[in-house]
């Protein structure tokens, strides 16, 4: 199967809004074909309603969506002729697998032999074929969930939209449609944009990732980049980095910067974007560990410790009142007071009052 060429997508100024709400706030983003693109964010970012206008399931309130030199947003979603595959797969449980994976066949008017073909190799793709005359009622969450990867991609379309497509599996479950997706995209050379709130989705699956907030793009970039330099505090929360400190700026070094963090607690990290006398300074749990009680630190009290195989993973209050999430190899008991800490290069330090 081949998906149907083109060139680039372009969102141009996209907006909708929802009577006062505003859900998209003009938002301007490049696809290359064959890309794989995860938009990622809170509930009520609106990655959402972003795929549903690219869908055209939702008008858009201004702006404009290009294939290529082709203004699209003024089409109705069949002419788009794009797949989509919903949270709640969407499957008629009346029809068999085959028939689920042929409606879109048939609504196109495409001759029966080759609508079997079509639909055969949709099945194989899926890795279905054994499950093609079964309903979906007598299927697994995951095998439902690829009779509708199925259905989208069977119509050979230039772009599969897929809105948190894996939320409704189990964790295991989750992780093996994960593979089989990126198999099936990189399979068809087609182009997928891929609604998400789980970072490690984003980071498994996307060629890019776009970190949405409010209606409005905060950050674009590889996995690699964002995991490694989110550029605003809110992207750091998504890329893992659960612990936050409000602090006031006492020394600078090139791009490190320290912070005094009240009730004798002093972190340097690394400086993000332009500081001022405040700033809050962010740590993943997997970097902040305990350290000597003379060292630089924050000083916290541990009331939460549970051993994971090599290693001990705790929460720690501080002084001010902040859970702090570390780890360590020694095991501690809670009441212990600890000193977390973190290596320089290991934190972020971004613009702030407040975490």
């Amino acid at each position: 199967m081949h998906a149907a060429e083109f060139r680039e997508l372009r969102l141009e100024g996209m907006r909708r809004t929802f009577g006062n709400l505003n859900a998209l706030k003009g938002i301007d983003l490049k696809i290359a074909r064959g890309e794989f693109i995860a938009l990622l964010g809170p509930s009520g970012c609106g990655k959402s309603t972003a795929l549903n206008c690219l869908a055209g399931l939702l008008p858009l309130t201004g702006g404009s969506i290009w294939l290529d030199d082709r203004r699209i947003d003024t089409l109705r979603p069949e002419q788009r002729g794009f797949g989509m595959v919903f949270q709640n797969y969407a499957l008629f449980p009346h029809m068999s697998v085959r028939r689920n994976v042929a409606f879109g066949l048939m609504m196109k008017g495409v001759p029966k032999a080759e609508a079997a073909r079509r639909v055969d190799e949709a099945l194989t793709t899926v890795r279905l074929q054994s499950q093609a005359d079964k309903l979906p009622g007598q299927l697994s969450g995951g095998q439902q969930q690829r009779v509708a990867i199925a259905r989208a991609i069977v119509i050979e379309p230039p772009l599969v939209l897929m809105d948190e497509p894996l939320s409704n599996l189990d964790a295991k479950l989750r992780l093996e449609m994960r593979a089989e997706i990126r198999r099936i995209h990189e399979g068809l050379g087609s182009t997928t944009i891929y609604v998400t709130h789980d970072q490690e989705e984003a980071l498994s699956l996307a060629d890019r990732i776009v970190v949405m907030r409010e209606g409005e793009i905060r950050q674009v970039g590889t996995p690699q980049e964002l995991y490694a330099q989110p550029a605003h505090l809110d992207v750091s929360d998504f890329m893992g980095y659960r612990n936050r400190l409000p602090g006031r700026v006492i020394g600078r070094e090139g791009n490190l910067v320290t912070l005094d963090m009240g009730h004798g607690g002093r972190l340097t990290g690394t400086a993000r974007e332009t500081l001022g006398s405040n700033a809050v300074i962010a740590v993943r749990p997997d970097d902040m560990t305990t350290t000597a009680e003379n060292a630089s630190g924050v000083p916290a009290t541990v009331r939460a410790i549970e051993y994971r195989g090599r290693e001990f993973h705790g929460i720690a209050t501080t002084a001010g009142g902040i859970d702090l999430f570390f780890h360590t190899e020694a095991p501690v008991e809670i009441g212990t007071q600890v000193r977390l800490a973190a290596e320089p290069q290991r934190a972020l330090v971004f613009a702030g009052e407040a975490a």
